[in-house]
């Protein structure tokens, strides 16, 4: 970003009304169609899926699942996070996980997780640059793409990350 440039960056939640913005982004950005459970889990979650605006432009998302897992009473599941192509590098997938991150760290919630395309390197490098590691490698999870592999990044969050 260039100095001096503000660049207009604002988040919103996703309900009933706008629910379609999410879906068209989803079309773009990924390349699997979601059913209807994966919208009824993104706006069950609340503060947890949020559409990302630059500019009043509707440019990126994240949609988190609230889960009950073994040995942790909630965890926070990304089920996706994606940012339009001509506006990456900008900040706004940053600005929505830390978004998350924070709300996390709000909630005592100790655990949050999501599944990444082993070939997808920019993705990898974008979590572990903010905390995630590789916990797990998980064969043929994806039908129809190639590879159908997947790793499982997680961050564990300590209360002393807790922003006060």
């Amino acid at each position: 970003m260039g100095a001096g440039r503000e660049v207009a960056i604002s988040l919103d939640g996703v309900r009933d009304k706008n629910v379609m913005q999410l879906m068209k982004l989803n079309t773009v950005l990924f390349p699997v169609r979601y059913n209807d459970k994966y919208y009824a889990d993104a706006l069950a979650s609340g503060e947890f899926t949020k559409l990302a605006y630059y500019n009043d432009i509707c440019v990126g998302s994240i949609a988190c699942r609230l889960e009950k897992k073994e040995g942790c009473a909630i965890c926070v599941y990304i089920m996706t996070l994606g940012v339009l192509a001509p506006y990456r590098g900008l900040g706004i997938g940053t600005r929505l996980l830390n978004h998350v991150l924070d709300l996390c760290s709000k909630q005592n919630i100790p655990e949050i997780y999501l599944h990444v395309q082993t070939s997808n390197e920019d993705a990898i490098n974008f979590y572990k640059k903010l905390g995630f590691e590789i916990t797990e490698t998980i064969k043929n999870y994806y039908t129809n793409i190639d590879p159908p592999d997947c790793f499982v990044l997680t961050k564990f969050i300590t209360p002393s990350q807790a922003k006060k």
